[in-house]
């Protein structure tokens, strides 16, 4: 470990923790506030530098003397996705303990390496953070013909489409909605759009104005290209897939689909659960697993009708309490995040929830059995599993609680 060469600051107001990223390299930064001309001042000769190596790259980290191994476990976590309790830090042969203090390790010249071992399971989001494959350069690839594929909409296709009310293009190679579909107008109730390469949705979509239930799942749709003008417009529309796509954000526009009843918008980029999702007022289902949300709008509690939750494989740290409101929920999926906790009202006031997945989270038995409520939902989680047995579902348990926290 090397000392930092001590220096005296002027005019700070506290000294905080904060993770900066430049493409594969994450520094820790020490954000100063200051306020007007104050004679405070603070002593930076108890720094001394880290370096992380974790699954084939080097972290850089500034920190005190005084901190402990904890500490540092919990500026790892959200450069590294893998929770605390899943980091095992090994250091000249040696597992460091939590409540080592890095003053206790002897002070060395240069940065003092830590090596990272995740464990299996315990992460939050998609998983751990791997080193960036190399860029392979355009001009050791192969050229192919990437003509992209027409589709070319004969007449008698167009004419079964608007007298079925159903038009399924999945799997077709397209990049484009051909123009007869949205020439269908009113005609359409069903249209699967699924596993090709559209990249726009235009405004056009809004003249399918008896739409109810639309496939968009595995294509390239991105923010700028999808027109929540043209969803808004659509007042029939119950069944909504976006799936596997490059969203990052939800529009505002979503408050007008008051007639949502699913809501399928996993395996995207996006990073918050916004304040519209509260206008989803006959929304059942929202499955938004495999994303970055880290935040969740206490507007949900107003999805009064909503019976399953998905938020599997996110960042989220903390949930909104007006979860406990919702009084329909039957399954609630969270694992891998990095939660401590639930809402202190969940269990005892979803008295239908059955399903609780916390599964890679920091959640224990111990503190779901300290939840008021949990006596009532443990029953219900057993009898669940007992109709499933009688159907002979196969792997289905109800001898002990192994779908909600892990057990140590």
């Amino acid at each position: 470990m090397e000392r930092i060469e001590p220096r005296r600051v002027q005019g700070v107001k506290k000294l905080t923790h904060c993770a900066l990223s430049s493409g594969n390299c994450f520094e820790t930064a020490f954000q100063m506030e200051t306020k007007g001309d104050t004679d405070d001042r603070i002593d930076l000769e108890n720094l001394i530098k880290i370096s992380v190596k974790f699954n084939g790259r080097s972290i850089p980290l500034n920190l005190s003397l005084d901190s402990t191994v904890k500490d540092l476990k919990s500026l790892l976590q959200p450069l590294t996705d893998v929770l605390p309790r899943g980091q095992k830090l090994i250091a000249k042969g040696k597992i460091l303990d939590d409540e080592m203090k890095f003053s206790s390790l002897g002070i060395h010249n240069g940065v003092y390496k830590i090596q990272l071992i995740a464990s299996q399971g315990l992460h939050q989001g998609s998983g751990p953070i791997k080193k960036e494959p190399p860029v392979v350069s355009n001009s050791r690839i192969i050229k192919t013909n990437t003509r992209e594929k027409q589709m070319t909409v004969v007449k008698t296709q167009f004419e079964r489409w608007k007298l079925s009310g159903v038009i399924a293009l999945s799997n077709t190679g397209i990049k484009d909605v051909p123009q007869e579909v949205w020439n269908c107008g009113s005609s359409v109730r069903f249209l699967d759009l699924n596993s090709n390469s559209i990249e726009d949705i235009p405004e056009d979509i809004g003249s399918l104005s008896s739409l109810q239930k639309l496939f968009l799942n595995v294509n390239h749709i991105k923010d700028e290209s999808l027109s929540w003008k043209g969803l808004s417009s659509l007042k029939s529309l119950s069944f909504l897939s976006l799936n596997q796509n490059l969203l990052t954000t939800l529009s505002s526009d979503l408050a007008a689909l008051t007639t949502l009843k699913e809501l399928h918008i996993a395996h995207n980029k996006l990073t918050c659960i916004p304040d519209e999702i509260g206008l989803l007022v006959h929304l059942e289902v929202l499955e938004a697993n495999d994303n970055r949300i880290t935040t969740i709008s206490s507007c949900i509690g107003s999805c009064s009708a909503i019976i399953e939750v998905d938020f599997s494989r996110n960042l989220l740290i903390e949930l909104p309490e007006t979860l406990g409101s919702l009084r329909n929920l039957k399954a609630l999926h969270l694992r891998n995040n990095g939660l401590k906790s639930i809402p202190s009202t969940l269990l005892k006031n979803c008295t239908q929830l059955s399903t609780l997945d916390l599964h890679g989270t920091e959640i224990t038995m111990d503190m779901l059995r300290e939840c008021e409520g949990w006596e009532s939902f443990e029953e219900r989680r057993v009898l669940k599993h007992r109709k499933q047995l009688a159907f002979r579902v196969t792997g289905a348990s109800y001898s002990y609680f192994d779908e909600g926290a892990d057990k140590n």
